[in-house]
C-alpha cells in the first residue's frame, strides 16, 4: 500500500469534527429505521443492521451480475484506469437513481450518510470469490494525479462511504481498519459506514481499510462514496 510519504505530500494532523451520521442507536429514514450496533470514534467508523432487506440485497446481485466486469482503480500517481492488483474482483456501477428501484436505494442511503443525493456516486457493486479480498487502501481521492485534481475540482473530495454486505459469507470477506485493529464481519443487508474528510478538507490516514481474503463462499457488497459537492462525472 501507499503511504503519504511515498505519494508526495506530508500527513496532517486530522482533527475530528461531530460525525456527519446522526446520533442515538437507531437512524430514521422515510421507508426504514436503521439498527446502529457500533460506533467508533477515531476514526469515525459505525456498524449499521436493516440497511437493505433480504429481497433488496436479492435484487442487487441479480441486476449486477451479467453486467460484472474486472474492478479497476484509478493509480494515485498516474492517474491511470488499471485492473486493481489489490482487489481481484468484479465489479460494476450504476448510474445515480438510474431505475426506480436503484432511485429508493439511493435516497435511503443519502439519508443514512446525512449528505444530498446528488453528492453521491453512483452505486458500486462488487463480487469477491474464494481467495479474492481488498489490500488496504484510502476512499478519499489523492490530489497528486490529473484525473483527480479534475474531479475534485468537478465534485469535490470524497468526504465518507457506506459498504453495504449483500450476503452471508461463509468465512473471510470482513471490512478491516488496520490502524485500530477493528474488523467487521459481513452480514447481509448490514452496512459499515465511515468519514475521513473534515471541514477543513484534511483527510484521515486512520480510515485505512480493507477486505479481507474469502475463505469460503462468496461475498456481495454495494458501496456508496459521498462528496463535498454534487457528482458531475468525467
Amino acid at each position: 500500500m501507499r503511504r503519504y510519504t511515498e505519494l508526495g505530500f506530508a500527513a496532517p494532523t486530522y482533527q475530528y469534527e461531530k460525525p456527519r451520521i446522526a446520533v442515538g442507536n437507531a437512524i430514521q429514514t422515510s421507508d426504514r429505521t436503521i439498527s446502529v450496533l457500533l460506533r467508533l470514534e477515531r476514526p469515525s467508523v459505525v456498524v449499521l443492521a436493516n440497511v437493505l432487506s433480504p429481497e433488496e440485497c436479492d435484487q442487487l446481485i441479480a441486476l449486477a451480475r451479467p453486467r460484472l466486469t474486472p474492478s479497476t482503480v484509478v493509480d494515485p500517481i498516474t492517474g491511470s484506469n488499471q485492473v486493481a492488483q489489490y482487489r481481484n474482483s468484479e465489479g460494476m456501477f450504476f448510474r445515480l437513481q438510474e431505475t426506480p428501484f436503484i432511485a429508493t436505494l439511493d435516497h435511503r442511503i443519502s439519508q443514512i450518510m446525512n449528505s444530498p443525493v446528488e453528492n453521491g456516486e453512483g452505486l458500486q457493486v462488487l463480487h469477491y470469490g474464494v481467495g479474492a479480498q481488498s489490500m488496504p487502501h484510502f476512499d478519499f481521492l489523492i490530489p497528486s494525479n490529473p484525473t483527480n485534481k479534475e474531479s475534485l475540482a468537478r465534485s469535490g473530495q470524497r468526504i465518507s462511504s457506506l459498504v453495504i454486505y449483500l450476503n452471508d459469507v461463509v468465512a473471510g470477506g470482513e471490512t478491516f481498519f488496520p490502524e485500530v485493529g477493528l474488523s467487521v464481519s459481513p452480514v447481509r443487508g448490514n452496512a459499515v459506514y465511515f468519514e475521513y474528510t473534515n471541514g477543513s478538507r484534511q483527510v484521515d490516514d486512520k480510515s485505512l481499510h480493507g477486505g479481507a481474503t474469502v475463505i469460503e463462499g462468496e461475498k456481495w457488497a454495494v458501496t456508496k462514496w459521498m462528496r463535498e459537492r454534487p457528482f458531475i462525472s468525467a
